[in-house]
């Protein structure tokens, strides 16, 4: 880690300027062992500058929360190729085969989350609430409990000896419908995708980036953005920030894009 890395980040600790020189700069205290609420749906409003220069520091043992793990090249997907990440909290987990390998091989805990829920996780992270109550898994799997996390290592055959299972959910009947209870999700720090944002740290999301990035960014302890046009210093005319600054917010300025993958319309 860099001095002036670490300078960066203990200067924006007291001051109103969020921005930081790099995406190296703005992770640069993210350690070993850390819980990141990363943003992105599929491959859209990913922080994807940032996840690469989380994988170039070498961290390990990391618990990512995303709707998510990328693909092989991209996104989560790298953090995983180089066997940095611990366990996953996820909804959609297809596409990734290093997944699929490390998670049967038992190299990798997860823990499959409805979609719904999981934003809802996040989101009573970000608000203070410990927990709630969902219909979402009632009667199912979720509710008894028994899902595998973590499959045992070195089995003759992968995938088929269930080392770490979920716990049952605690059940409770409002109006004759039964709900299972969630806890709430919290981070040390949440990586997000933003469109638009000032020198104090609000930042504005569009489109598609208005997935999970708003959740990730109030669950998380500090929220570390990545924007592309040149951050102004100080809140856009008639712009509605989406994520208002906290002392918690960084901003790391970044130009690339990748080009998303195009599915043609059945005719």
């Amino acid at each position: 880690m860099q001095n002036f890395e670490m300078a960066a980040i203990r200067a924006a600790r007291h001051s109103v300027n969020k921005i930081f020189p790099s995406a190296s700069a703005a992770i640069a205290d993210i350690k070993s062992g850390s819980t990141l609420c990363v943003g992105g749906f599929g491959l859209c409003g990913l922080p994807e500058h940032l996840i690469r220069a989380l994988a170039g520091t070498g961290v390990r043992e990391l618990t990512c929360v995303s709707n998510n793990a990328g693909v092989d090249d991209f996104g989560l997907g790298i953090l995983l190729r180089g066997k940095q990440v611990k366990r996953m909290v996820s909804s959609y987990v297809g596409e990734n085969k290093e997944f699929e390998r490390q998670f049967l091989s038992g190299e990798l805990e997860v823990e499959l989350t409805p979609q719904g829920t999981l934003a809802e996780r996040l989101r009573a992270g970000g608000a203070g609430i410990p927990a709630f109550y969902t219909p979402t898994g009632y009667g199912t799997v979720i509710q008894q409990g028994g899902s595998p996390i973590r499959y045992a290592r070195g089995v003759a055959k992968p995938g088929t000896v269930v080392e770490v299972a979920s716990e049952p959910r605690e059940v409770r009947d409002f109006d004759g419908r039964g709900f299972v209870m969630e806890r709430a999700i919290t981070g040390d720090f949440a990586l997000i995708k933003g469109w638009k944002a000032d020198t104090r740290g609000n930042v504005v999301f569009r489109g598609t980036a208005r997935n999970f990035n708003p959740d990730c960014a109030k669950a998380a302890r500090v929220a570390i953005c990545e924007v592309r046009p040149p951050p102004r210093p100080r809140p856009r005319k008639g712009a509605r920030a989406s994520a208002p600054s906290l002392t918690r917010t960084r901003n790391a300025h970044t130009r690339h894009r990748r080009w998303r993958r195009l599915c043609p319309r059945a005719p």
